[in-house]
């Protein structure tokens, strides 16, 4: 099976090609681009099916140099560009595909369209942690477990699950207790939402991981949890990638939380005022309630035992093994109390009337 890393190779171009030498190019590799390159691999500009048509009309032939067909002024993107804003740029300048360039301008990727919008499958676990009692968001949950309280006309349960799928997850494994009939019955084997949904049934409590010690066979690939009252726009599969690159035991989503003082602070020494700092704003990384971990961040845990997240990160560091941070900025709600899913609430129904 010829991979995308292949494809997107069959598009370089050396910059001693002819006009049929690009013809070719473009037909073998089907990106509608050639990137030509130079004998270093560094890029020299890129050439289109149009840019080979105006050729010929100035009266190139297919044995002509490509030299006076290269459009030079390509806009490129270092491998550091997250899919966001790569698929922003591609947008606002009506590209079809944009090349990658490290820092000599040497290519190593090429970003299209159609790759970067439609994420490929992904085999990986999600997990949803969707067995808690939701109490300070009764009454809303007297009679209904949190995750399946509605937002925006759907569940924030099956928000998750549907956000989830436009990363390319399509395997779900639902971790349920309180109410746990109510969300088996309405998601049942996932088939219904294109998926494939399993579930760890705890009869107590296990806090926000402790559920993972009821796996039945656990997973051998990294896997992403995520609590099941967390709307947000997070990209899940950049996520699970970030975890891998750094080979890390277990990722936290963190975000940056604001907070103003009401007061101005007076710093002091001994009795003696040394400054002053009027209503300082005070910024600190929050645990924005998704993880990304490794199959054998599950030793860390014991069978049928209660554990939340963050005692599994410092059991895991207490073996020195990698626990890392990623820094997340996408909009992000933790529905806990009554005004947040009031919150989440409004939100929705704006993005609906913005959809209309």
């Amino acid at each position: 099976m010829v991979t995308l890393d292949e494809i997107w190779r069959k598009a370089i171009l050396p910059i001693d090609s002819t006009l049929k030498d690009a013809i070719r190019c473009l037909n073998d590799s089907s990106m509608k681009i050639a990137l030509v390159v130079n004998a270093q691999g560094i890029l020299e500009g890129t050439i289109s099916d149009g840019d080979i048509r105006r050729g010929l009309l100035k009266g190139l032939d297919l044995g002509s140099a490509i030299e006076r067909i290269i459009y030079r002024n390509a806009l490129v993107v270092p491998p550091s560009f997250g899919r966001d804003m790569v698929i922003q740029l591609m947008r606002s300048n009506q590209l079809q595909q944009i090349p990658i360039v490290d820092e000599q301008q040497r290519v190593v990727g090429l970003h299209v369209w159609s790759q970067i919008t439609t994420p490929p499958p992904r085999d990986n676990l999600m997990i949803i942690m969707a067995g808690g009692k939701g109490t300070r968001l009764m009454p809303h949950t007297e009679n209904c477990p949190k995750p399946m309280v509605l937002v925006a006309g759907k569940p924030m349960l099956q928000h998750i699950i549907e956000r989830s799928q436009q990363e390319g997850f399509n395997h779900f494994m639902l971790a349920i207790n309180y109410l746990g009939h109510m969300i088996e019955g309405y998601f049942g084997d996932g088939s219904q939402f294109g998926v494939k949904i399993d579930y760890l049934r705890e009869q107590t409590s296990l806090g926000t991981v402790g559920a993972l010690t009821l796996f039945a066979q656990r997973p051998e690939t990294p896997f992403v949890v995520t609590n099941g009252d967390v709307i947000t726009d997070i990209r899940y599969g950049e996520l699970l990638d970030f975890h891998v690159r750094y080979d890390a035991t277990a990722t936290m989503a963190v975000r940056v939380h604001e907070w103003q003082h009401p007061f101005g602070v007076v710093q002091i020494n001994g009795v003696d005022i040394v400054g002053f700092e009027e209503k300082p704003i005070a910024r600190t990384h929050i645990n924005a309630g998704v993880y990304a971990l490794s199959p054998n961040a599950l030793e860390f845990l014991v069978n049928g035992e209660h554990c939340d997240m963050p005692t599994l990160f410092e059991r895991i560091q207490a073996k020195s093994l990698r626990t890392v941070a990623y820094p997340m900025h996408e909009p992000w709600l933790d529905v806990g109390k009554p005004e947040d899913l009031k919150l989440a609430r409004d939100q929705g129904e704006k993005l609906q009337r913005e959809q209309v």
